[in-house]
């Protein structure tokens, strides 16, 4: 009698479904990477953001601060916003004291990881029309806003 030396239907399947665990925990491990990134460089970039705003307005006292100002500025190179949707703003008080940037359009992940982490630059934030420090004011629906306020 002959031996057959052949793989069965059960072991290739086996090793179909282990590569297809394998893909999925690369694609999970590659997406929170990518997360992290965004995030640290849109927390960068707001830093900055408003350190040069800082410097502008304490240069050139009250101005109506807007996105197209610090364009022409050269605060910001575009009008992309730095995290969440398109439509973003900054603006300052009528003293020039104060000045806010505003992020909409965020995801209930963004909202919470904007709320939570501390930024030295911001005195407060505005989350969804409330002052917070949490992220119980993110709505799990997506289309949150947050205001960052600094002096």
């Amino acid at each position: 009698m002959r031996e057959q030396s052949g793989r069965s239907l059960i072991e290739i399947i086996g090793v179909l479904a282990i590569g297809a665990l394998m893909i999925s925990a690369t694609y999970s491990i590659y997406h929170t990477t990518n997360e992290k990134q965004k995030r640290l460089i849109a927390s960068e970039e707001l830093k900055d953001i408003a350190q040069k705003t800082k410097t502008l307005l304490e240069y050139s006292g009250y101005t109506p601060v807007s996105v197209d100002y610090l364009i022409e500025a050269g605060v910001i190179n575009d009008n992309r916003a730095p995290a969440g949707g398109e439509d973003w703003s900054v603006t300052s008080n009528f003293e020039g004291t104060e000045f806010s940037i505003n992020l909409v359009g965020l995801s209930f992940s963004e909202c919470a990881y904007f709320t939570t982490k501390k930024f030295n630059w911001a005195t407060r934030i505005n989350v969804n029309g409330y002052d917070s420090s949490d992220s119980s004011y993110c709505m799990k629906s997506g289309d949150n806003m947050i205001s960052f306020f600094a002096q």
